[in-house]
């Protein structure tokens, strides 16, 4: 009588901690880059009243009679696939058509520099030059030194982000290696390619000043959520691989537009109804439980 309670305890925590994944998915439908979660249940272990045995002297064999004890948290996952884009028309507003992270540079919690990894592609450019997202954390990738001339004969192989390459991406007022003042090194406009390529304008010339890292990992689902649409490297992750856009499965750089939340209403609200009519079920199993037992007692009288 007493594991009926106690399964149907087992059963509305594991509900109210789905509830509490629905809540939050619902909660970043709007959120940019946002990848929803979902949770997974396992059963408890079984207590055993009956071995079983195999056929013989005459007789089959029997199977082992078995009483469950309830349900756990199996996981709660991440599910990475692509949102939408949604278009904005701002120049560093940016959305991978595919798999892959642009790759941040901040203070980890000890206070030394460490990478992070988002799908959120609202980029800004600070006063230094640096491009960087709304957090203040700086993007990374490859530095063309010294900035080439943007033209027709450019070849894109000349300039690779790779992971021993990696460094801010800035855009600074006066081209770089040019004296200040100089003709032609006064700063203009900036914006990057499908190809990740940071071209910034100086005087009448375009010039190629880098190129933006994406992330891939052999195991995306490994990533750990930090807040601020930021992720960061688990055990279970692998290590990083850098590349450029298109390249190692991801998707190419697209300008103006931003990913949405991949959140499914429609899935999210018939969750919560199923969890809210599964912990009413379990809530029943209990208070049924807790009947019998008064029934059980009152024998006595």
């Amino acid at each position: 009588m007493l594991r009926s309670m106690y399964s149907g305890v087992s059963g509305m925590k594991s509900l109210q901690v789905k509830m509490d994944v629905v809540s939050n998915n619902i909660a970043n439908v709007n959120t940019v880059g946002f990848k929803t979660s979902r949770v997974l249940f396992q059963d408890i272990m079984s207590q055993t009243s009956g071995s079983s045995s195999a056929a013989g002297n005459g007789l089959g064999g029997q199977n082992a009679q078995q009483v469950g004890l309830g349900v756990q948290i199996g996981s709660i996952d991440t599910v990475h696939s692509v949102g939408a884009p949604q278009t904005t028309g701002r120049e560093l507003d940016f959305y991978i058509s595919g798999a892959g992270y642009f790759v941040l540079r901040g203070a980890g919690n000890d206070g030394d520099a460490m990478n992070y990894y988002t799908r959120d592609g609202a980029f800004v450019r600070d006063a230094d030059g640096n491009i960087t997202n709304s957090g203040g954390m700086k993007v990374m990738g490859a530095v063309q030194n010294p900035p080439v001339e943007y033209t027709d004969a450019f070849e894109l192989d000349s300039i690779s982000a790779t992971a021993d390459n990696l460094t801010t991406l800035a855009v600074p007022e006066t081209l770089p290696g040019a004296a200040a003042g100089a003709e032609g090194s006064e700063y203009k406009s900036m914006g990057i390619d499908s190809n990740g390529l940071v071209l910034a304008r100086y005087g009448d010339k375009t010039y190629v000043l880098g190129r933006v890292g994406v992330a891939t990992f052999n195991n995306p689902d490994g990533l750990e959520k930090i807040g601020g649409n930021n992720y960061q490297t688990g055990s279970n992750t692998g290590d990083p691989i850098i590349g450029n856009s298109g390249e190692n499965g991801s998707g190419m750089l697209r300008s103006g537009a931003l990913e949405m939340s991949n959140v499914d209403l429609s899935s999210e609200f018939t969750e919560m109804i199923i969890a809210n009519r599964a912990y009413q079920a379990n809530s029943r199993s209990i208070t049924t439980s807790d009947e019998m037992l008064q029934e059980l007692i009152n024998l006595k009288r």
